[in-house]
């Protein structure tokens, strides 16, 4: 009951064994360099199966238990020799000891019903057998050749729910080496089954022994031992991705919570980033011991692309490796990981340019969602990591590089949305602003304009969309003129305005066309291009409040001017304007059919 409760994993049971016998050998290592008589020499763990007696033994030649420890560690729940070793140490003496917690030990009656477990002390004649089967215990002498430990597990028949048979394969127990404990310190042996070819190239199987493990992972090694293809082959195998990663982080930390991470950031997006497949999260690993595949909480999610291993000497687990503590040594794992990706970051903007927008191109709207995120919570510290596509050079800028740029007179922030970059560069609006050599960033991510509604401003700019309201770049002449052709107009506008009043909240004359006779502007909060992104999100009742600009220097206002003073009918003018500047807008029309049949007699009245 004990270890069911604890544990949700059955796999993890060899986990837990092989740590405790590396910790045994850790206690004999360290006492050999106080203890001129005692040996630490080929220490190694070796795993046994044997599939008829249904018996797996994982045994090491490490410190060993007597009598009295069998009875304390294994006898109590959650007593720990390895907890009370560590604090018997000197300070000065460095014990990387994994197990904290007896329960560890518990997991074994997962799978078995029958534990036993043979010790030998080092410096002790005497070896003693504690055997158990859940309901109680008892200990015996017992004759062991060497110092050290025999955990031996008499493996559960199967259940309708539980199949255990495969932990009697050798096969299944080399992946679970491989899983978790690949990157203990010692050698974990065990006889594998294998081919061997005689001079006729004839082949029998042979039983060999073999070291399963490969005890240094390459994050743990000196980085001058590693090679570039070391570093890009583990990324790759890893993650099963063919192309190298854009970038590495390998680096170690030492302070309160001690760690090495491993770190990628990948060259190309996964197909499935967006999608509730992907794996977010790091491999966890404590000591070298495999902890946790997708641990999230030790990166914010808008680092969510970084891929990699962190391996923490100072984590605290709770009863067991599978349930970390919830306290501050995971929060500052989490504040370091989340600052040293973003100084990365930093330098990858200002000194590997390239690189950087070539990151940006793939993970730049991870960037964008976390400072939306939250109502902004994040927006301080990722906001200088952001860039937006320029009207300058269609080249990526930052918000710091625009505003540095900026016009002397210059007050706002300007911006333009759509769905692409051509898509933008076809919008009327852009003409008179670009003529005035204002700069425009391009918003292309859907969640652009959303972002504006929580970063509001940058340096003191605010940012202005050129599609929404006035954008008062006009002199005084210019006003005073454009209010002269305004009051010209007046019926006109009106006109136009009373065909269209179910469509459009009002009609005036431009300051922002120039050669396009009309275009569409919205008058509150919400865009046209936010209307559009709410609506394919199923938000039908999100409309903007549209307003109908029409160009006065167009020779098509003059003409249809003349047409009203004439007092002839306007309406279908009028709706051809909107429509043409719904299309231009990229909204869908109201009556296509209908427009296709205006602009058909149009055609036969210019042609006859």
């Amino acid at each position: 009951m004990m270890a069911n409760s604890i544990y949700t994993n059955t796999d993890i049971f060899l986990r837990e064994l092989i740590s405790n016998a590396s910790d045994a050998l850790d206690k004999r290592h360290i006492l050999s360099l106080t203890d001129t008589s005692v040996s630490a020499d080929d220490p190694r763990i070796h795993i046994d199966i044997n599939k008829k007696e249904r018996i797996i033994t994982i045994s090491d030649n490490g410190i060993g238990m007597d009598e009295q420890e069998l009875e304390d560690n294994l006898g109590t729940i959650a007593r720990s020799g390895s907890f009370e070793f560590k604090e018997q140490l000197d300070e000065k003496q460095e014990a990387d000891i994994i197990g904290q917690f007896g329960v560890g030990f518990y997991s074994a009656f997962m799978v078995a019903d029958l534990v036993e477990v043979r010790s030998r002390k080092v410096g002790s004649e005497d070896a003693h057998l504690w055997t158990s089967d859940m309901d109680g215990y008892e200990i015996r002498k017992q004759k062991r050749d060497e110092y050290g430990t025999d955990v031996i597990l008499h493996i559960r028949k199967n259940s309708k729910e539980k199949k255990y048979d495969k932990y009697l394969e050798s096969n299944e127990i080399r992946n679970l080496i491989k899983t978790y404990s690949d990157y203990i310190r010692y050698p974990i042996e065990m006889m594998v089954e294998t081919y061997e070819y005689d001079d006729e190239g004839k082949s029998k199987k042979v039983n060999k022994l073999q070291t399963i493990n490969s005890m240094q992972p390459l994050w743990k090694k000196n980085k001058k031992d590693i090679s570039e293809e070391d570093y890009d082959n583990f990324y790759m195998q890893e993650y099963y991705d063919y192309a190298k990663p854009l970038k590495r982080l390998h680096y170690k930390v030492e302070g309160n919570t001690s760690y090495t991470a491993l770190l990628y950031i990948p060259s190309q997006r996964p197909f499935n980033y967006y999608s509730s497949d992907y794996k977010t999260g790091l491999k966890l690993y404590s000591r070298g011991v495999f902890i946790k595949d997708e641990a999230d909480e030790l990166v914010s999610d808008y680092f969510r692309f970084i891929r990699g291993v962190v391996d923490s000497d100072d984590l605290s687990l709770n009863i067991s490796r599978e349930i970390l503590q919830q306290d501050y040594q995971m929060k500052a794992l989490h504040k370091s990981i989340d600052k040293k990706i973003k100084t990365t970051l930093e330098k990858m903007r200002d000194d590997q340019r390239e690189d950087y927008e070539k990151f940006f191109d793939n993970f730049g709207a991870q960037l964008k969602y976390g400072c939306y995120d939250n109502f902004g919570m994040n927006k301080d510290v990722l906001i200088d990591l952001l860039m937006f596509r320029s009207s300058r050079s269609d080249k990526y800028v930052t918000l710091k590089e625009y505003v540095e740029n900026m016009k002397e007179d210059q007050k706002e922030i300007y911006y333009a949305s759509g769905e692409s970059l051509e898509k933008i560069k076809q919008l009327p609006q852009l003409e008179k602003m670009l003529e005035k050599d204002y700069e425009i960033l391009y918003f292309t991510d859907p969640v652009d304009e959303f972002l504006t509604s929580v970063i509001r401003d940058y340096d003191g700019k605010a940012f202005k969309s050129i599609l929404k309201g006035d954008l008062d770049l006009d002199s005084q002449e210019e006003k005073q003129e454009l209010e002269k052709k305004s009051e010209e107009a007046k019926d006109l506008l009106e006109k136009i305005k009373e065909v269209l009043k179910d469509k459009v909240s009002d009609v005036r004359l431009s300051t922002r066309l120039k050669t396009y006779p009309v275009c569409l502007v919205s008058d509150d909060e919400l865009s046209i291009e936010m209307e559009k992104i709410l609506k394919q999100m199923d938000q039908q009742g999100a409309i903007a409040q549209k307003v109908l600009e029409i160009n006065p220097d167009h020779e098509l206002f003059a003409a249809l001017k003349k047409h009203a003073e004439n007092n002839e009918d306007i309406s279908e003018y009028a709706t051809l304007l909107y429509d043409q500047a719904l299309l231009m807008a990229g909204l869908e029309l109201d009556d296509p059919s209908a427009y296709a049949l205006k602009v058909s007699d149009l055609m036969l009245k210019a042609l006859n």
